[in-house]
């Protein structure tokens, strides 16, 4: 019998690189992606120390054609895992209008390349389809507008997605981490250079980022996040909604009082029954 194969995007660090191991080692066939294979090193690091090994492509989820020829020639597909993202720290004045689609781009059109591509082979297999948002998606924060406008569209495209996939055998989730030790992380957070420019927003993007450091000093690490994703995989029923902490769990929990996603997928799952 042959192993089952998920594809997972966004591999060459922090969650992504973390979810590509975990599954393995659960046994899984991993297609791990990146957008440039030249950065793999770690992740093949880190699988080999682990004792597995993953399968590297190049996928680039803000083009069809990569996105295409990274399925290519697999014979199935029994999940795929978006990961791939790009933070972005900034506020509507001081950003052009081309900077937000930019964003929303990768983290949101780029989720629907991949989904619609692996979605016939999915079908095939009774699959599943997990998508790592954010408390973001959740709960909107400051000099995030642009990051969240994205991760609550992807929620939002999910959560209606989920029923009508169903019906077809797929399940659909998605995973919300909150502080996760991460070079995402660090790339967004720790750039203090922004605060030269924010004018007139200056105090507030300072305090803000002083809480930002604050709260990832606590922060999970990126094999807490993946196993959260790894059980989505192996899950007989998969809850539609997921969060990765107690301090997620807490966060989201400020919106949502529905926090599995059960009674959101009863009511419109009977819609169409």
């Amino acid at each position: 019998m042959s192993l089952k194969t998920v594809l997972i995007t966004g591999t060459s660090s922090g969650i992504g690189l973390a979810s590509a191991v975990a599954a393995a080692q659960s046994g899984w066939r991993v297609i791990a992606t990146m957008r440039d294979t030249a950065k793999a090193g770690p992740l093949l690091a880190a699988a080999e120390a682990a004792g597995v090994s993953v399968e590297v492509r190049a996928l680039d989820v803000t083009d069809p054609v990569s996105v295409t020829a990274s399925l290519a020639g697999l014979d199935r597909l029994d999940a795929l895992v978006n990961n791939a993202g790009a933070g972005h720290l900034g506020t509507l004045e001081q950003e052009s209008v081309e900077d937000v689609r930019a964003v929303m781009e990768v983290n949101f059109f780029g989720v629907l390349h991949v989904t619609k591509a692996a979605l016939p082979m999915l079908r095939a297999s009774k699959g599943r389809v997990v998508t790592v948002t954010s408390v973001g998606g959740v709960v909107g924060q400051p000099f995030n507008e642009a990051y969240c406008a994205a991760k609550f569209a992807v929620e939002g495209f999910m959560e209606s997605l989920a029923p009508v996939a169903a019906t077809v055998g797929v399940s659909v989730s998605v995973v919300e981490p909150g502080a996760v030790a991460s070079e995402f992380v660090s790339n967004v957070a720790g750039r203090d250079t922004v605060v030269e420019q924010a004018g007139p927003y200056a105090p507030a993007l300072t305090a803000y980022l002083a809480r930002t450091r604050d709260a990832f000093a606590a922060a999970q690490t990126p094999a807490d996040a993946a196993a959260a994703i790894v059980e989505l995989l192996e899950a007989g029923q998969p809850a539609f909604r997921v969060q990765t902490s107690d301090a997620a769990r807490a966060f989201t929990a400020v919106k949502l009082t529905d926090r599995d996603g059960s009674a959101v997928q009863a009511l419109t799952g009977a819609w169409i029954a």
